[in-house]
């Protein structure tokens, strides 16, 4: 049985990014979308820091071309030290 995505590609899919508020978080984030969405615009990132500047929170919205696209750019963002949580 083949599992169906509830998704229709291609989509806008925003990807929400978080992690401590360090130098160089904003910019490995963006290396790793871009390897897997290269038509990513940095001009649509949306940035916001928590009240504490202690955590930011990257929001990545990329043009989704299919389920193993998605499921390579989470298990590369999940996988790097700097990164807290996905959703």
């Amino acid at each position: 049985m083949t599992e169906e995505s509830l998704i229709k590609y291609p989509c806008d899919f925003p990807i929400k990014i978080m992690g401590k508020s360090q130098q160089g978080f904003t910019q490995s984030v963006l290396e790793i979308v871009k390897i897997h969405a290269p038509d990513f615009d940095d001009a649509t990132l949306e940035v916001r820091t928590s009240r504490s500047g202690t955590y930011m929170s990257l929001t990545c919205t990329i043009r989704a071309t299919s389920r193993e696209q998605l499921d390579s750019i989470y298990q590369a963002l999940h996988s790097h030290p700097m990164v807290t949580m996905l959703l």
